[in-house]
C-alpha cells in the first residue's frame, strides 16, 4: 500500500534528513561563533554571582564539585548550597565545606525539612541568593575554571539573554555505556544545541547541570516550576515566553557523571522525554502564536514522537514478520548510508570537543554500537514516558538517590 511506503520512507528517511540539519547548522555555527562570538579577554564588569549546589544524597561527589569552585578564575561569587532532605550525611559535609571554604568566599547553607525536587530546590536556594547572576550546577560536575568568566561576559554584554547554558562533558569512561554517553553528548547533544543556536536562535534547553542566569529573568518567570519532570526544559520555554533570549554556548565546560546501569540510564531518557510532552503541552499555543524559530523546536518536537511511535510499531511488524515468514528485510544501502552519515556525525563532534573532552580516536570505534543499540534506547525511553505522561500527566518532583558511576 502507498501509504505503508510513505511511512517506511518517513521512518528511513527523517533520522537522515535531521542529521544532515545537525551537521550543516553545526559547521556554519562553529565558523560564525569563531568569527563574530569571541569572548572578551577582560571582564570590564564582575558583578556577585550566586553558585546554587542543589543536593539529594550527594555523599560521593559534592566535596569535588566545590573543590573545583573554589579553583574559578572568577573570584566574586558567593555559594549557596541546598540539602533537600538528604537521608545520608550531605549536610554534615556541607558544614564541613563552609568550615574549610568560608575564608575564600561567603557560604551559606539552605535546610530543606521535605524532600520535593530540584526545581523546588532551585527557589529555596535563590531566596538565598544575592548575586545578580545565578549559576546552577549539579553536586557532581566538576567546572572548567574559565566556565564562570564565559558565562559572566554573556550576560554582560547580551542584557536581552536570560540565562546562558553550557556543555556538559562524560568523565566515567571505565564502561561501554558509559563511553556511549560520552560519544553522545559531544557528538549529538552538543552539534544539536549547536546547530539549533545557529538556524533558529534558540534551543530547545539549557542542561540543568550547567547554566547561568540573569536573577531579574529568575525573577520574571517566577521561579523554577516544581509541578514539571524536567525544570530546566521547562524554565527555558517560560523564558522565552517573557521575551528573554536564551544561548549556548560550548565553551562552558564541566564534567559530569552519568548512569552506568541501563535500566536508570532509560529512567532518565524517558525522563527527559516527558519533559519534552510536558513543554510542547504546555506550550501548544506557540505552534500557532510563537515566534519562526519557537514554531520550528516544537514542530521537530512533534516529529520526534511522531517518529518514534512509527518505528516502534515498524519494529513490531518486522519482528513479526522475522519469526512468520523467517525472512530478513533489510536494505544494506540504507544501512551504509545512516552509519556514514553517524560517522560523519561523531568526527565533527570529536574534533570541535577533543581539547575540552579529553578524547581518544579509539572511542570513536564505539560509533556503530551507538547507532544500533543506543538508539534503541532512546527510543524506548520516548515511548515509555508518551505512555506515562497519557496515564499520569500530572506529576510532583521528589528526588531519589542518582545512578552515577564513577
Amino acid at each position: 500500500m502507498w501509504f505503508l511506503e510513505v511511512v517506511n520512507d518517513f521512518i528511513i528517511g527523517y533520522p537522515i534528513f535531521v542529521s544532515i540539519i545537525w551537521i550543516t547548522g553545526c559547521i556554519f555555527g562553529m565558523i560564525y561563533r569563531n568569527k563574530y562570538e569571541k569572548p572578551s579577554k577582560t571582564l570590564k564588569k564582575r558583578p556577585l554571582v550566586s553558585i546554587l549546589v542543589p543536593a539529594h544524597n550527594e555523599h560521593d561527589t559534592l566535596q569535588s564539585a566545590v573543590d573545583s569552585i573554589s579553583k574559578l578564575n572568577y573570584k566574586n561569587f558567593e555559594l549557596v548550597l541546598i540539602d533537600d532532605k538528604s537521608s545520608d550525611d550531605t549536610l554534615r559535609i556541607m558544614g564541613k565545606i563552609k568550615r574549610e571554604y568560608s575564608k575564600l568566599f561567603p557560604i551559606k547553607i539552605v535546610k530543606i525539612p521535605v524532600n520535593q525536587g530540584k526545581a523546588n530546590a532551585m527557589n529555596q536556594g535563590s531566596k538565598h541568593a544575592d548575586g545578580e547572576y545565578i549559576m546552577g550546577i549539579d553536586a557532581d560536575s566538576i567546572l572548567d575554571r574559565n566556565s564562570l568568566n564565559i558565562i559572566v561576559d554573556e550576560l554582560n554584554r547580551h542584557p536581552d539573554v536570560g540565562a546562558v547554558a553550557g556543555k556538559p562533558v562524560v568523565r566515567n569512561r571505565t564502561t561501554v555505556l558509559g563511553r556511549l554517553q560520552l560519544l553522545e553528548y559531544v557528538g549529538v547533544i552538543d552539534i544539536i544545541k549547536k546547530a539549533q543556536s545557529f538556524i533558529t536562535g534558540r534551543i530547545t534547553t539549557v542542561s540543568g547541570v550547567i547554566v547561568g542566569f540573569r536573577k531579574k529573568a529568575i525573577q520574571d518567570v517566577h521561579g523554577w516550576n516544581p509541578k514539571v519532570m524536567t525544570e530546566d526544559i521547562d524554565i527555558t520555554w517560560r523564558l522565552y515566553r517573557h521575551n528573554w533570549e536564551v544561548r549556548y554556548d560550548p565553551n562552558i565546560v564541566c564534567w559530569i557523571l552519568v548512569p552506568e546501569n541501563i535500566k536508570n540510564l532509560i529512567k532518565q531518557r524517558r525522563r527527559w522525554a516527558r519533559g519534552g510532552l510536558e513543554v510542547l503541552f504546555n506550550n501548544r499555543d506557540m505552534l500557532l502564536h510563537g515566534a519562526i524559530s519557537e514554531r520550528l523546536l516544537l514542530t521537530e518536537t512533534i516529529v520526534s514522537d511522531v517518529w518514534a511511535i512509527l518505528t516502534t510499531l515498524s519494529t513490531i511488524s518486522y519482528v513479526f514478520s522475522l519469526f512468520t515468514v523467517h525472512a530478513v528485510q533489510l536494505d544494506g544501502d540504507v544501512l551504509l548510508v545512516l552509519l556514514l552519515i553517524s560517522c560523519l556525525q561523531f568526527l565533527i563532534g570529536f574534533f570541535s570537543s577533543r581539547k575540552n573532552a579529553y578524547m581518544q580516536f579509539v572511542d570513536l570505534l564505539l560509533v556503530p554500537i551507538y547507532v544500533i543499540f543506543y538508539w534503541m534506547i532512546n527510543l524506548i525511553s520516548c515511548i515509555a514516558a508518551i505512555i506515562s505522561f497519557i496515564l499520569d500527566p500530572q506529576h510532583i518532583g521528589t528526588w531519589r538517590s542518582p545512578d552515577r558511576g564513577r
